[in-house]
């Protein structure tokens, strides 16, 4: 039986009117009965998460802003929105025993580098995941057809769309190298197997050409130099 997901949405809508600037702020709760998430996030940016393994609030906003505060009674909040959200999904869990549960597989995995891509300097793989419902997916990554363990991923939380299903990114560290392949590798329920989509590392190396071209030619054009410096010299003594 599939697990079924329960998530609490609050979603707050501000902007400028005079700049045209929209932004969103958005608290979730989602539960199922082994798991559960509980963060804030604006403009689809997490800046607060609940580490329920821990046992804490993670602040997850970047050093160069000014950070929101939320407390130390914030944990506390996550964790009884999450008793509750496991009440009510036993109470949807009894109601819907007889109805087979919606799901949505996620479309192709879309991957991209987050930087310029240079041979042996540390960069980024983007890989982002949308149309599934419900959420999350799993990702893990691969390097030229192995499992890549060790290197340091991250992943935002499933962000829901106007449609109802969510969308949800994730990152590997990684350090190019000429011809490497790296796939992210996506798995959800509505999946019959893993979906995946590949980035192979393709910097263009200087050519050759263009070096012996110009070498050629200026070769050729110091010949031409002296042999004309020769004639006119001749033709100076034969006057």
């Amino acid at each position: 039986m599939k697990t079924l997901l329960v998530f609490l949405v609050l979603s707050l809508r501000c902007g400028d009117a005079a700049a045209d600037v929209i932004h969103t702020d958005m608290q979730m709760v989602g539960c199922s009965e082994t798991e559960g998430a509980a963060y804030f996030s604006l403009d689809d940016e997490d800046i607060w998460i609940a580490d329920f393994t821990a046992n804490r609030g993670v602040d997850t906003q970047p050093s160069f802003v000014d950070h929101v505060d939320f407390g130390k009674d914030m944990f506390q909040w996550a964790m009884q929105n999450l008793i509750i959200c496991r009440i009510n999904l036993n109470i949807t869990q009894k109601a819907l025993k007889d109805q087979p549960l919606e799901s949505d597989p996620p479309s192709h995995p879309i991957v991209y580098p987050k930087g310029n891509v240079a041979l042996g300097e540390k960069n980024s793989l983007v890989c982002h995941v949308s149309g599934f419902f419900p959420a999350p997916v799993k990702v893990h990554w691969t390097k030229n057809g192995e499992r890549v363990a060790g290197a340091v991923s991250r992943a935002t939380s499933a962000f829901p769309d106007k449609d109802g299903s969510f969308h949800q990114t994730f990152q590997l560290d990684f350090t190019p190298a000429q011809d490497d392949i790296y796939s992210c590798v996506v798995e959800h329920p509505a999946l019959e197997r893993p979906r995946n989509s590949f980035w192979t590392v393709k910097v263009n190396q200087p050519g050759i050409g263009a070096t012996v071209f110009c070498a050629l030619g200026l070769t050729v054009g110091l010949v031409g130099v002296a042999t004309g410096t020769f004639f006119l010299i001749k033709g100076n003594k034969c006057n």
